[in-house]
């Protein structure tokens, strides 16, 4: 049996990087890990939410899903990190969760834990390497071990070759894409696994 407690956070405005934590929720689940689908808090102005339709369903949609705490982040032996890309790093409100953590950092609790991460945005060169990189620079000041898909499956390949985690442009999630995702995620349970 598994011992994996994967954390998948996620943050998502227009429903891509949901789609992508819940896939990647799944393939842990599936890998045997106790996995928590968490999202990251809205800190955007109501009036901008408003303004966009997409915005809102996607509001409407996570309704359910919990929202990530520190007690999630010390629960777990394993992250999973979904954020779009804003400017060429992650999105703002999942900045300002990790910059709260610096108590738990602190304590040494967020160290020795496997963290890997995936992102989306408008275009294919619109960032993506660069925010994989940013959320990896922050997981080594934790004292994380990363764990990237690299080039470990044709999977990786199929699905666009981005060796530092899953990442995608417009249109709907495909094949290929879960398929890249769920190789991740099952690579984060199984180093979870051998940590633990």
């Amino acid at each position: 049996m598994s011992k994996a407690k994967v954390a998948v956070v996620f943050y998502s405005t227009y429903g891509t990087n949901l789609t992508m934590a819940q896939t990647a929720a799944d393939a842990a689940r599936e890998a045997g890990a106790e996995v928590r689908l968490l999202k990251i808090a809205e800190t955007a102005p109501q009036e901008a939410i408003d303004s966009q339709d997409g915005w809102k369903a996607t509001i409407a949609k996570t309704a359910d899903i919990p929202t990530v705490s520190h007690d999630d982040m010390e629960w777990a032996n394993a992250y999973i990190f979904v954020s779009p890309t804003r400017y060429g790093v992650v999105a703002s409100q999942v900045r300002a969760f990790i910059d709260t953590l610096g108590g738990l950092w602190f304590q040494g609790k967020l160290a020795n834990k496997v963290f890997s991460a995936m992102t989306s945005a408008q275009n294919a060169h619109g960032g993506q390497e660069t925010t994989l990189i940013s959320l990896y620079t922050t997981a080594m000041h934790w004292g994380a071990i990363l764990v990237p898909p690299g080039y470990t499956d044709q999977s990786i390949f199929a699905a666009g070759g981005n060796p530092y985690g899953f990442s995608m442009s417009q249109g709907e999630l495909t094949d290929e894409g879960k398929a890249a995702i769920a190789h991740q995620a099952k690579r984060v349970v199984a180093f979870a696994d051998k940590i633990a």
